[in-house]
């Protein structure tokens, strides 16, 4: 145990940088939509197992009361974490090796977007494991389940016609810049993520979109794969 904590702590040359996370307001549901639920446990077998080495930094005031990606709003003193493929609600321990500190987090946000880091921790997790003088350090991470509570509902147009071209829409905001940020943090893993420009009673709406289907099967079929990772999802046409 000695030599994997001395090795951990030798990887801790990394230069510091800024760090960046996204946000996303949540669209509530509305009347119309078919409104399904995936499960009631989410599936964690896609889950890491044990424990794995990461670089971690944090981020703090510049993002304090702002939506994260998975629509919650960010507490910089709560114990929350930024990930760039591992679903909203993955329950993590993030220890410290240099002092052996350790806090536990979930996973509510998209991050980081600098290059060579692996997790972005909030100020408050980042103070309780030393890690905020440093800014950025290896922590050695332990995966602890998922909270079902992230698991999203799939929401249909019921008046959607049976053919035409379909896609998915994640979320709708009247600022540009969130919608940017969201679709940013979507092609961490997805292609084909767009912004369409709405105008809807004088008023712009900027709506993210994820991908373009031409049947309404191959659209759900992404739906359910977002709506498990903890995105909100409306199938819609194109």
């Amino acid at each position: 145990m000695k030599s994997i904590k001395w090795a951990l702590i030798l990887l801790l040359g990394v230069t510091i940088a800024g760090c960046a996370t996204t946000t996303v307001r949540v669209k509530r549901p509305v009347r119309g939509y078919e409104h399904t639920p995936l499960t009631k446990h989410p599936d964690v077998s896609r889950l890491p197992q044990g424990s794995s080495i990461m670089i971690a930094s944090w981020y703090g005031i510049d993002f304090h009361g702002k939506p994260t990606a998975s629509g919650e709003i960010y507490d910089m003193y709560a114990r929350t974490a930024a990930h760039k493929t591992l679903p909203f609600g993955t329950l993590l321990t993030v220890t410290n090796p240099q002092n052996d500190i350790s806090t536990s987090v979930v996973v509510n946000d998209r991050g980081p977007f600098v290059e060579g880091r692996d997790l972005d921790l909030s100020y408050g997790a980042a103070k309780e494991i030393g890690l905020v003088a440093q800014g950025v350090g290896v922590v050695e991470v332990g995966y602890k389940g998922r909270d079902g509570k992230y698991v999203k509902y799939i929401k249909v147009d019921q008046s959607l016609a049976n053919k035409g071209q379909y896609t998915v829409q994640i979320a709708s905001f009247e600022d540009k810049q969130n919608a940017i940020r969201l679709k940013k943090a979507l092609q961490l893993q997805y292609e084909g993520v767009f912004i369409m420009e709405a105008g809807v009673n004088a008023r712009t709406f900027y709506r993210v979109r994820v991908g373009r289907f031409k049947d309404k099967a191959s659209a759900i079929t992404t739906a359910k794969t977002l709506a498990e990772e903890g995105y909100d999802t409306l199938v819609t046409d194109d």
